[in-house]
């Protein structure tokens, strides 16, 4: 059985290649302070699990170089432990034809779910609330950092909750949004996704509260 130490580390290794398109086994090595023995052993356990991908990049007459990144698997490995029964609950919320209901619906539940949180997510201001909210997102294994753009405070999330789903009905995303306002206390704006080719999505407060993100009206999902 798997130490937790060894899953912790395996994570970590992951949530690291999220970050950066390729790695060697001595990058990580130096990053994570261990012997490149150890990095190679995580990383033929996480290769057997196709978590991650190796290729090799000839170096003139040297041996090649070894080059380690993420898979598809590897990227949709956090956050993804009840993606049958979203995909299901959301097939049944998009079947609601009326706009009005469904964006009422859509509300209600995005409320009812920060419900659930609202003491985790701590703050005075909002940029403090997001910080608040990006640490209790990675705590439930969905990797999360902030940073800042000049003034602006940026939350990165390096793994979707939802991949399947976000990548058959975009309209997701903005249902996320509503939860991420409600628990920041203030308007929340994608500032970039991942599937518009971003490494990652990119969620910065966008001052009071706004407008309730509309759902768009026909979707894979719908027509399906």
């Amino acid at each position: 059985m798997m130490s937790a130490v060894s899953e912790t580390t395996d994570r970590t290794i992951l949530d690291r290649l999220r970050r950066e398109p390729t790695a060697t086994v001595q990058s990580l090595a130096d990053w994570l302070g261990v012997t490149a023995t150890a990095v190679r052993q995580r990383l033929t356990r996480l290769m057997d699990q196709g978590l991650v991908e190796r290729t090799a990049e000839a170096a003139g007459r040297g041996r090649p170089t070894h080059y380690y990144r993420i898979t598809d698997l590897g990227r949709r490995s956090a956050g993804n432990n009840y993606n049958e029964l979203a995909v299901a609950l959301w097939e049944e919320i998009r079947s609601v034809r009326d706009p009005e209901v469904r964006q009422g619906l859509l509300q209600r539940i995005a409320v009812r779910v920060a419900d659930l949180y609202r003491d985790q997510v701590t703050g005075d201001s909002a940029d403090e609330r997001l910080a608040s909210l990006a640490q209790w997102m990675s705590d439930r294994d969905i990797p999360c950092e902030v940073g800042h753009d000049g003034e602006t405070p940026v939350m990165a999330a390096l793994a979707c909750p939802y991949p399947d789903l976000a990548e058959q009905d975009r309209g997701v995303c903005a249902m996320e949004k509503m939860v991420f306002a409600e628990l920041v206390g203030a308007g929340v704006k994608l500032s970039a996704c991942r599937l518009d080719g971003a490494d990652c999505c990119s969620f910065v407060p966008s001052g009071s509260i706004v407008a309730t993100p509309q759902i768009p009206p026909e979707t894979p999902l719908e027509s399906a």
